[in-house]
């Protein structure tokens, strides 16, 4: 296994934090990725994204969702059941889980919902006016005012005798 040491990024770097961080999640293998509860990842339109997540079983009360340090959490803790239900086969999984999205910049959630076993989490990417590309209008050299010109004269300064 290869591992990769950040320190010299931070020592080089100011605000950089965030990806430094993210690199080393991605490049981290030990830890096992959960594969319950199973989701999908949908692209809705331009800048619309939806997630979601199969939660037979549980109620929306039993569910939560949280935007904490620029990731999405799902969890679900199910409360107690009767004990006096004895089942012959049980196969639809209310274990408690926890599941992490890591959201990009400008990535805002919007809404979510809980229907017919899924939960489904609407976000949006909402790029502000300052970062989103500009076009700048090309003017022709005759309708261009040319601004005027400012020269600056270097000062000349003799040095001073210096008594031996």
């Amino acid at each position: 296994m290869r591992t990769f040491d950040f320190s010299p990024l931070y020592r080089a770097t100011v605000g950089f934090d965030r990806v430094a961080d993210l690199m080393d999640r991605v490049l981290t293998t030990d830890v096992a990725q959960p594969t319950y509860p199973p989701y999908n990842i949908e692209k809705i339109d331009e800048n619309g994204y939806r997630i979601s997540v199969a939660v037979a079983g549980f109620s929306s009360d039993e569910l939560t969702v949280e935007l904490r340090d620029g990731a999405l959490i799902v969890a679900g803790r199910k409360t107690d059941e009767a004990e006096d239900k004895t089942f012959l086969h049980r196969g639809i999984a209310t274990r408690a889980f926890e599941r992490r999205f890591a959201l990009a910049d400008h990535m805002k959630v919007t809404g979510a919902s809980h229907a017919d076993g899924m939960l489904h989490i609407d976000l949006v990417r909402e790029v502000p006016e300052a970062l989103k590309p500009r076009r700048i209008e090309i003017a022709t050299g005759t309708t261009v005012e040319a601004a005027p010109v400012v020269k600056q004269v270097a000062e000349t300064v003799e040095p001073e005798a210096v008594n031996a």
